[in-house]
């Protein structure tokens, strides 16, 4: 079929068996202008705006009401060349030749429907209407998956469920939350596409809690517009999602390795002696996070302080350096509450930075740390002001920040913000705190990727390279148990670094085989970050000597896949890939799949199966149809397309690399600074059942911004071919201008190779390898040449 790049918008002036959408809702005029379509009717208007051929947006303003055009989500603009417009009163269209996404707008009895490429996606029920709360309602078919809402533990399908979104924390959570601290206004079905409702203040997101086939958008105010996202597969949704409302930028590097981290660090001497410990136990590490303590010796009665404790930190500064010179980045903590007790609560009072209660005067409220403010962060004079905190810390040499009960944890209705009421601003408040930083850093620090690690967010905030975690977990198996579904959910909402506190947060629960279950779980997540209550330390360097050299083991396994990783981070920030995605994108029509967490893929080439109960000894793991499997560990090959009770064991979880795959890898380092880009192993998985695959390794420096949009960066791709007892690997480099072309030093490890090889030449040149007839492995020394040229391998069997 010939491609047409526009949209369809239709008009049907057609009498039939269509259902109304709201029976007092009658068709007045329409008009059509700078590829924007507005339809009048009885009781307000409609709006229809193009953003791409996935892209459909629609408002409804209310009679009396005037359009709100500021949307906290929406980056792209819409396109005013694209959509064409069409009008029949006579007859029905044949809208069949238009690829893509389009609206039919029926006007009697009138309807509304959105479909893809011809195929009915959704439509509105009531459409738009309004009782104690502001309401859109849509239809849903019998057999439609609901995915979406934000951070939730509900099971994957989240089908009929009314859940609140108004972010807030729930400490203590295992396998049951309704309400978490990323609740976002985004319904995903499993008929591919997404309804995203552009709207920041408080409500609801009902995905047919009646079972009557019905999904509806509820809220206290604001906008009534909304955007419905399709597309061919998956991958092309979260394209056009993050397209919509940003990519996220590449975090530093060192943000994929290990973390040091707990509630808390007491003093620049404990802080110091715990890396030291780290780097004499031989144990990885890139990061430690310093909690509260930083500015303060008490947990309550401090918070807002946000300048150096010097009693316990005398040269914090001298601190920072040294742990630098370890190739250690130093995180501190900050919230948006200035407690009345705080040294800095007269310098916010005086210039007037807090938000304000019903009578003008700073609004004041207790909560667990205290009697506190909060940080009015939509007035210019408290953003610049929590800026320059944030300046002066990243000063010091601090490289990263954690925004903490950014929720706001405690944010009472009558609390009033410059731009309106808390419940307006509470979804976004954390939303726009990263922003604040963000931007701040774009401003001050161009040169530097920040981290930002926040534990609220919503729609759109990946764009400001928010890293989210999923809160304050129970220690216990229960609370693992929900983590694979959080962070998959997540990464389909834009989200993709979404993560845990490995080993759980809460509870003084000492259980050796959960924290080592946690970590190596936690090997194949977007954030490495074990974190927890004091009681029980999260540091795999103070746990029993088995638990610390299973800890080991999975965290150096984790640095050495820092070169697969950090490409993931590479596809997320072009394409919107998440780097955990749940099996269903696999196979899209294997319903069984779709309300399915406990196996996910890593990337396009590794699948996990995480261990989530204690004392296993087998579990049972699916592998996605149409694909070879290889153990990981073992290289046991294995047909995909079904079920299969695999055994544990205690070093590792169940991993599978595809056939076909291209995995590169490094050798074991103390830290990402000691990573050396240009030496790598490169794994590839052969079998006579793939005739063509691809693979792609993207490098930069790890620490400079918009590297790709510098060009300095470096792109490489593999290619593999297989024929008649013959493999050629071909390797091609592409090579911003700003980046320096290197020899490569590549040890390339070819499995499932059960014979020794005839003939091998690389680039013409004749090469020696060594075959493994135990492992069915051939290794070669490839010394790569980086140039506009491709280098081929050809081996002959």
């Amino acid at each position: 079929m010939k491609r047409h790049n526009y949209i369809l918008i239709l008009l049907l002036f057609i009498s039939g068996s269509v259902s109304a959408q709201n029976t007092d809702r009658k068709y007045v005029s329409h008009s059509y202008q700078n590829g924007q379509l507005e339809v009048v009717t009885e009781d307000g208007s409609y709006t229809f705006k193009a953003y791409s051929e996935a892209i459909i947006e629609t408002t409804f303003i209310p009679k009396g009401e005037t359009l709100n055009s500021k949307s906290h989500a929406v980056v792209m603009q819409p396109q005013e060349a694209l959509p064409k417009f069409y009008f029949n009163i006579d007859q029905a269209i044949d809208y069949g030749a238009t690829d893509g996404i389009s609206v039919t707008i029926s006007p009697k009895p009138f309807q509304i429907t959105y479909k893809y490429n011809g195929k009915a996606l959704t439509s509105e029920k009531r459409g738009y209407f309004q009782d104690s709360l502001k309401k859109i309602e849509f239809n849903l078919k019998e057999d439609e998956v609901l995915y979406g809402g934000g951070a939730r533990a509900l099971g994957m399908n989240r089908r009929g469920y009314r859940l609140p979104l108004y972010n807030r924390a729930h400490y203590g959570y295992e396998t049951h939350s309704e309400l978490m601290n990323y609740t976002m206004p985004i319904a995903i079905s499993s008929h591919k596409y997404m309804l995203h409702f552009d709207n920041a203040p408080i409500g609801f997101l009902d995905l047919d809690s009646r079972k009557d086939n019905t999904l509806t958008y509820e809220t206290i105010s604001g906008r009534m517009t909304y955007q419905v996202i399709a597309g061919e597969d998956w991958n092309s949704i979260m394209n056009a999602y993050t397209t919509l409302t940003g990519k996220q930028p590449m975090p530093p590097r060192w943000a994929l390795g290990n973390f040091s981290s707990r509630f808390g660090y007491h003093s620049q001497k404990e802080t110091e002696a715990t890396i030291d410990k780290f780097i004499a136990e031989d144990i990885p590490v890139d990061a430690i996070v310093l909690d509260l303590y930083w500015f303060g010796k008490e947990i309550k009665g401090t918070m807002g302080n946000l300048e150096i404790f010097r009693d316990s930190f005398p040269d914090f500064e001298g601190m920072v350096r040294r742990l630098n010179s370890k190739g250690v980045k130093t995180v501190t903590i900050t919230e948006p509450f200035i407690l009345t007790t705080s040294n800095r609560w007269q310098e916010a009072v005086d210039k007037d930075i807090l938000a304000k209660d019903s009578v003008g005067d700073p609004a004041r409220y207790d909560f667990y740390f205290g009697n506190t403010g909060i940080i009015d962060i939509y007035k210019p004079e408290g953003e610049q002001w929590f800026w320059n905190i944030y300046k002066d810390i990243a000063n010091t040499g601090v490289a990263g920040v954690w925004g903490d009960l950014g929720e706001p944890e405690v944010h009472p209705s009558w609390v009033q913000h410059a731009t309106g009421s808390a419940d307006e601003v509470h979804n976004i408040y954390g939303h726009d705190w990263a922003r604040l930083v963000h931007e701040g850093y774009k401003r001050d620090f161009p040169e530097i990727r920040p981290f930002i690690l926040m534990r609220a967010g919503y729609s759109g905030s990946q764009r400001y390279g928010l890293i989210p975690w999923s809160g304050d977990v129970n220690r216990t198996w229960g609370g693992l148990q929900s983590q694979p579904e959080i962070a998959l959910q997540m990464g389909m909402q834009g989200l993709a670094y979404m993560h845990s506190d490995l080993g759980g947060f809460a509870g003084a629960n000492l259980d050796d085989e959960l924290y080592v279950r946690w970590l190596q779980y936690g090997v194949f997540n977007p954030i490495f970050r074990p974190h927890a209550q004091e009681d029980v330390p999260s540091e795999p360097i103070f746990r029993s000597k088995k638990a610390k050299d299973l800890a080991r083991e999975a965290i150096k396994l984790r640095y050495r896949l820092l070169p697969y990783n950090y490409s993931l981070v590479y596809q997320n920030s072009m394409y919107g890939k998440p780097l955990m995605r749940p099996l269903f994108f696999e196979e899209p029509g294997n319903e069984a799949l779709y309300d399915y967490s406990k196996t996910y893929l890593w990337g396009d080439h590794f699948l996990i199966s995480p261990v989530l109960e204690s004392g296993a000894k087998t579990q049972e793991v699916y592998f996605p149809a149409n694909n070879i499997w290889f153990d990981f560990y073992t290289g046991e090959k294995i047909e995909g397309g079904k079920t299969k009770t695999v055994r544990l064991n205690e070093s590792n979880i169940p991993t599978y690399v595809r056939a076909g795959a291209f995995i590169p890898m490094t050798e074991a380092i103390q830290n990402t600074a000691t990573y050396n880009p240009d030496a790598m192993e490169l794994h590839y998985y052969h079998d006579d059942s793939i005739l063509e695959s691809q693979g792609e390794l993207y490098l930069d420096d790890g620490m400079l911004a918009n590297s790709v949009d510098k060009e300095h960066y470096e792109l490489m791709q593999f290619k593999s071919e297989a024929k008649l007892k013959r493999l050629n690997i071909e390797f091609r480099t592409k090579t911003g201008i700003n980046y320096p072309m290197n020899y490569k030093d590549i040890t390339l490890v070819i499995h499932n190779i059960r014979s020794k090889a005839k003939r091998i030449k690389f680039d013409g040149k004749t090469l020696s390898g060594k075959w493994d007839m135990v492992k069915n492995t051939l290794t070669l020394s490839i010394p790569l040449r980086v140039s506009k040229t491709p280098s081929n391998l050809k081996i002959k069997f």
